[in-house]
């Protein structure tokens, strides 16, 4: 399909909006999909598509935290190695996927994290925890699992990881969303090669995204970074209870 001028400025100022969310916070392609729904493109396709804006938002991310003095790649890379085997898997199912049957499954996992972040950690902001073995391979469990919903539909990973990071891993806020980006990055990589195989994806919608992505990634790292972790737990409550009211008013129409 062919698209107008309309639709790249749209596409690209969702993008900056949707680039912000998901370094920050998560739930940026809950705007992106569905409005390139809206504009004509089939779901699967819109999931695949999706995938262009994600890569290109999480490289410039990841190269704004290195800049500023946020990089572990050590662990970035070994906690990206759990989530690719999931990610490949949840982008075989998704691919085949159709419809919204997935708002409600959604909207009870955002209710569980939300509920999950506003218990009481025992640290002070700013401080991480002990980074001890048991920690460490509970995290790479769960990060398998994580890999399999971002390559399924993406929509809301950053509401999974971050717990993972955050909560099990016991690092603060800012580099939680250090390596959620680069973990995003490398298993989209290859999800984004599943549904290429198997949908037309729509790379003009996905070049207009990735634009805006890229500008949102920039300024998220360096609103996470600037702003510290008071600022990126607001934004963070705040885009939750958004996305769980969205998923679960009636749909009309």
């Amino acid at each position: 399909m062919d698209a107008e001028i309309w639709q790249f400025a749209l596409l690209t100022g969702v993008g900056v909006a949707a680039g912000i969310l998901n370094v920050m916070a998560g739930g940026g392609s809950l705007m992106s999909i569905p409005v390139m729904i809206f504009l004509g493109v089939p779901g699967p396709v819109a999931n695949g598509t999706n995938r262009i804006s994600i890569i290109a938002q999480n490289i410039v991310a990841i190269r704004t935290f290195l800049r500023r003095g946020f990089a572990d790649f050590r662990l970035s890379l070994s906690l990206a190695a759990a989530a690719i085997p999931g990610g490949i898997l949840g982008a075989m199912v998704g691919i085949r996927l159709d419809g919204v049957w997935f708002d409600r499954v959604l909207a009870a996992v955002m209710i569980g994290v939300l509920i999950l972040m506003q218990l009481p950690s025992g640290k002070r902001v700013g401080d991480s925890m002990p980074l001890t073995r048991a920690r460490l391979v509970a995290g790479h469990i769960l990060m398998f699992f994580a890999g399999c919903w971002g390559g399924f539909i993406q929509i809301g990973v950053g509401f999974i990881l971050m717990p993972i990071l955050h909560r099990v891993l016991g690092l603060d806020l800012v580099r939680t969303n250090m390596h959620k980006v680069f973990i995003a990055l490398s298993y989209n990589l290859v999800a984004i090669f599943i549904f290429a195989a198997a949908v037309t994806i729509h790379w003009q919608f996905g070049i207009a995204l990735a634009l805006g992505n890229a500008i949102g990634g920039y300024l998220g790292a360096r609103f996470s970074v600037q702003g510290g972790e008071r600022w990126i737990r607001r934004v963070f409550t705040l885009v939750l209870l958004v996305f769980v009211a969205k998923l679960l008013l009636p749909q009309t129409g």
